[in-house]
């Protein structure tokens, strides 16, 4: 690991980590909360994905709808009006509303053919976002003078590495230029997650072979044909599986890349200074 003891990183005049967890545990708000403390460069993956690598996808989709009205439609083809996405940290709506959800179009969903070419370019731009890593780590110092670095990773990350395998790419990649900090929820955050979910459901991404086994077992279990699921009522039913799909994902990649933090500890943090001493204990209990 980039830091192997407490007074390593203690002592380390750049600070760099890679926060990871499911969505809803706290990695945009502690990246936040340092970025506004100063010294602190702020990278965000979602955002990335969204402006960099999916960009065009999402003002492309926008455009596709627009243009089966036919006063938009005239002014989109004399380039009267611009179409675009307004991602920020904090609303990334727009992805979301673009991988969007499989099932009845009468009621907002996609075939499933076509949500999965979707997640299938999610999958390639949240890897090479995640590959980016680097290049902003020294971006960030070379150009804006920042000591330190946080990178704000999406809940999805977990699918696409292979935890096990010393020479995945990604985790390679990650680990050399960062410490692996994993924000590890209890029994009452997975509920309390489960409950924000259900209440508003948003799409996610999954690995193919997950999807796939899920869709099959949801349409036999319900009796529905692919144009009869509501969309909802899919990723509603998915959403705890893929709790449970990604949680020992998440625990083998602290435990042979990283550290583990719990998110109520996490949750206290108020300043840098905290969070030091949260990444010091962290250390030392890998190291006890």
């Amino acid at each position: 690991m980039l830091y192997a003891s407490e007074q390593d990183w203690r002592q380390a005049p750049n600070k760099r980590v890679v926060l990871f967890a499911m969505s809803g545990l706290g990695k945009t708000h502690v990246s936040t909360l340092l970025r506004d403390g100063g010294g602190w460069f702020h990278y965000s993956v979602d955002y990335r994905i969204g402006t960099r690598y999916m960009g065009e996808y999402i003002a492309d989709n926008a455009k596709r709808e627009a243009m089966k009205v036919p006063f938009l439609r005239d002014l989109l083809m004399s380039d009267s009006i611009y179409l675009g996405a307004n991602l920020s940290f904090h609303n990334l709506t727009p992805v979301s509303a673009y991988l969007g959800k499989p099932g009845d179009p009468a009621r907002g969903g996609l075939p499933m053919a076509e949500y999965q070419r979707r997640q299938d370019q999610f999958a390639r731009a949240e890897e090479q976002a995640l590959l980016d890593t680097g290049y902003f780590i020294d971006r960030a110092q070379d150009l804006y003078g920042y000591p330190h670095f946080v990178c704000d990773t999406g809940g999805s990350i977990c699918e696409w590495v292979d935890p096990t395998n010393p020479d995945d790419p990604i985790l390679r990649e990650l680990s050399r230029v960062a410490l692996m900090v994993w924000i590890k929820g209890s029994e009452d955050h997975t509920a309390e997650l489960i409950r924000r979910f259900d209440k508003a459901p948003k799409p996610m991404a999954y690995r193919p072979d997950f999807l796939a086994a899920c869709w099959s077992e949801y349409l036999a279990e319900q009796g529905l044909a692919e144009a009869q699921v509501d969309p909802d009522a899919f990723i509603r039913w998915t959403y705890a599986r893929a709790l449970a799909h990604r949680q020992p994902i998440y625990e083998a990649m602290a435990d042979k890349w990283g550290v583990t933090v719990a998110a109520a500890d996490m949750a206290r943090v108020r300043d840098q200074g905290d969070f030091t001493d949260i990444i010091a204990a962290a250390l030392n209990r890998r190291n006890g």
